[in-house]
């Protein structure tokens, strides 16, 4: 039986799981500096992306990203694992990306992961201190130029 206070904490961190795809998704990736600890790391390499701090992940997602039409980061099934003010958890993660044509109409990729994370209670609430991909599948990424999924 969960108590008041786990129910509280999953709750939060439902609640940054969706904040974090929301900032992506919407490119405001100053919005991580509330997601992630100060000192995260965080490694993105599975899909062919890089691992590094905070600061040097959304320096990445900024110009990575930039060359997008869309995307959308629809998460679910959190597993979530608490050992006092830390958890570990892992969330299933579709990923849409929509890449610009001539026609104006985005070429849509896909990508099927799940995210592998460490979270921390900090006095401003759970953060994400470490977070790491582990990749399922991909389809459509063959026409993409600089295709490295």
């Amino acid at each position: 039986m969960l108590d008041i206070q786990e129910i509280s904490d999953r709750m939060e961190i439902q609640e940054m799981l969706v904040a974090y795809a929301t900032a992506i998704d919407r490119k405001d990736f100053d919005a991580l500096d509330r997601i992630f600890t100060e000192d995260a790391h965080i490694d993105y390499t599975a899909f062919g992306a890089i691992a590094g701090s905070r600061a040097e992940m959304k320096e990445f997602l900024a110009s990575s990203m930039a060359q997008l039409a869309a995307c959308q980061h629809l998460i679910a099934n959190p597993e979530i694992h608490f050992d006092g003010d830390r958890a570990t958890g892992r969330v299933m993660c579709l990923n849409a990306l929509g890449f610009p044509t001539e026609d104006g109409d985005p070429q849509i990729a896909l990508l099927g992961m799940w995210y592998i994370d460490e979270y921390t209670r900090t006095p401003a609430g759970w953060r994400i201190s470490r977070r790491s991909q582990e990749r399922n599948w991909t389809k459509g990424f063959g026409d993409v130029p600089g295709n490295t999924h």
